[in-house]
């Protein structure tokens, strides 16, 4: 079976095309809030076609932290894809992950799927980390129970704020500088980026190991988004890469559900 799993985030939206449990194509593109229905039947459609997959697509899930869009998205759906079975993951779509939190329609719906992937992955306890818009911790416990997470700023808008509100500091390319104590601005700026986001999870992780009561050898800590590579060498508690895991959630929420 074809999939075509999508995740909206605020800033960019990953696409994927699955065959079984391999992504065989992915994409990232600008989530645009103005982009319709339409100008997005021809984005999927062009990708779709630029892969040049021997068979259609079967079927397609979506999450969506952006309202908007994600009211164009069903439009699409509809209009465009009527033919093809869709699920769009939002509350009281089956996922088999319980969630433990005061109000658990506020969970994101990008963040139970990652967790979900990890869970089939991996088994709990169990940390995800996402590198997007924002940097999301996303813990279970040993039961595979989503407990809660965090939320801190991520590294492209922490650099865009420091652009904007820093008269004499500007955007650099995000890259590993060569040492913590920079001698220039360009890589004073990355070394805070960094080293400094390293050190935040790092920390972050281990005070929430320590609340969750277990041994750290026995937590898979897993890092994921398109700027976790800039990370991997230097925080010291991945123990997992999973480039693909809301895509492989997403999988695994349509299948739940169909």
């Amino acid at each position: 079976m074809t999939l075509l799993a999508a995740d909206i985030g605020n800033s960019h939206t990953s696409l994927g095309v699955l065959d079984g449990e391999e992504v065989v194509a992915h994409w990232r593109v600008a989530t645009d809030e103005r982009r319709t229905s339409d100008e997005w039947a021809v984005l999927v459609r062009g990708l779709i076609g630029e892969a040049e997959l021997d068979t259609h697509v079967d079927g397609i899930v979506v999450c969506a932290t952006v309202p908007a869009v994600l009211h164009e998205w069903r439009e699409m759906l509809a209009t465009h894809f009527g033919d093809v079975r869709a699920v769009v993951v939002e509350p009281g779509v089956r996922t088999g992950v319980p969630v433990l939190m005061d109000n658990p329609r506020e969970v994101g719906a990008d963040r139970i799927v990652n967790s979900l992937a990890a869970l089939h992955l991996f088994g709990g306890p169990a940390i995800v980390v996402d590198f997007g818009t924002a940097i999301t911790y996303d813990v279970l416990n040993p039961k595979g129970q989503y407990v809660g997470g965090a939320i801190a700023p991520g590294i492209e808008i922490s650099l865009e704020a420091l652009g904007r509100r820093g008269a004499q500091l500007r955007k650099v390319e995000l890259l590993r500088p060569r040492q913590a104590i920079a001698r220039n601005t360009v890589e004073a700026l990355q070394s805070g980026m960094v080293f400094g986001v390293a050190a935040q999870v790092d920390g972050l992780v281990a005070r929430m190991i320590g609340e969750l009561g277990v041994h750290p050898d026995e937590v898979r800590v897993v890092a994921t988004g398109h700027l976790a590579p800039l990370l991997l060498e230097e925080v010291e508690c991945f123990t997992d890469h999973e480039p693909w895991l809301t895509l492989q959630g997403l999988r695994l929420v349509f299948d739940r559900n169909c």
